[in-house]
């Protein structure tokens, strides 16, 4: 009877090993202090409008992701937080994790690491492979895809194909030090899905425990009024992350609350000028706390961003204060103090 109770106890220490748990706080805190600070963008490049537009074969650019990672090398950023999409791992398996290596590899060359996302509930609805739109003049994010996009986010019937591509990407970049972290689900329930996203937000949590990344998972919490969601996110991330582009006073207010979870954590979207969210008022504050912090986003592009959510410009002519981003396509910053600024926060001490 003792052997067969040892047996079933190292059976179950190799399933729990082979399926993977929630990290403990103290693996938490140990990989948090094993990285500097963390500070870097979101990243697409500049000539595509959206995630499909990035990682398609056909418009897969190397050469601006070299350049442009090279401007977030130069302020000293070490993090770039990029969108993945299943559409695009669907059509070309191969080629896809091809491209997201290549990318790694460029990334890696200007010594950043990489924090990637799985699905997204943002902006439109319907992704369609192939040629992408063109920007809508003066609208933010206005080609920007979700994934796997709406009714297909609530269709069980796509668990499958889904549960596929999360496990392989995840088992094939699993071990991969040039990946600093797995984002799940960006903002699960926005467009008005709420508890919708529910069943596949933990979908996804099961299937990456069950792949077991040596990463940590987490799905960032953005709003605070989707209480279900933010449990269920807050509970089964191994490193807490969130979204805040409110004024400074309350971005503390939130991260006052945060901390009573007790675990590392990242700001992965902050930085909205015009609401009173920027980089001389936040990223101070996010160093001081020992925050990572991971604004929207890097150079002005086709998505846009310069323009506020809610503020587009019939014209299109450039807003008196962007909106989003750090740089012009040609390597200029939009605000020199800003970079100044933040290349002096990532080299002190």
């Amino acid at each position: 009877m003792k052997k067969i109770l040892t047996l079933i106890a190292c059976i179950a220490s190799i399933t729990a090993i082979a399926q993977g748990q929630k990290w403990s706080k103290e693996k938490a805190d140990q990989w948090y202090a094993e990285h500097q600070w963390i500070t870097g963008a979101n990243f697409i490049p500049s000539n595509a409008i959206n995630q499909l537009e990035m990682w398609q074969e056909a418009t897969f650019d190397t050469e601006t992701i070299d350049r442009e990672l090279g401007y977030a090398e130069g302020i000293g950023f070490n993090t770039m937080r990029v969108y993945l999409h299943s559409l695009a791992y669907k059509a070309d398996k191969k080629g896809f994790k091809k491209r997201v290596d290549e990318y790694l590899k460029i990334a890696n060359k200007h010594h950043i690491q990489t924090i990637f996302v799985i699905f997204d509930d943002c902006w439109n609805k319907d992704p369609k492979m192939g040629v992408q739109p063109e920007p809508k003049t003066g609208i933010h994010n206005s080609g920007w895809a979700q994934d796997p996009g709406y009714p297909a986010s609530k269709d069980r019937a796509n668990d499958k194909e889904l549960e596929a591509y999360v496990k392989d990407v995840l088992t094939t970049f699993g071990k991969d030090e040039r990946i600093l972290l797995w984002d799940l689900y960006n903002e699960p329930g926005n467009n008005g899905k709420g508890n919708e996203t529910l069943p596949l937000l933990k979908n996804v949590f099961k299937w990456a425990r069950e792949a077991n990344p040596q990463q940590p998972i987490s799905a960032g919490l953005w709003k605070w009024d989707y209480q279900e969601l933010n449990t269920f996110q807050a509970q089964n991330s191994d490193i807490l992350t969130y979204h805040c582009y409110d004024t400074p006073e309350a971005h503390q207010r939130i991260i006052n609350l945060l901390k009573t979870h007790n675990l590392p954590m990242i700001c992965t979207e902050y930085m909205a000028r015009t609401r009173n969210n920027n980089f001389a008022n936040t990223l101070p504050m996010l160093k001081k706390e020992h925050i990572g912090a991971i604004n929207w986003g890097l150079v002005n592009g086709k998505t846009n961003t310069i323009f506020a959510w809610d503020t587009p410009i019939d014209s299109g002519e450039e807003p008196n204060v962007w909106f989003h981003d750090v740089f012009r396509k040609d390597g200029t910053p939009y605000r020199k103090d800003e970079t100044d600024l933040i290349k002096k926060l990532n080299t002190e001490k």
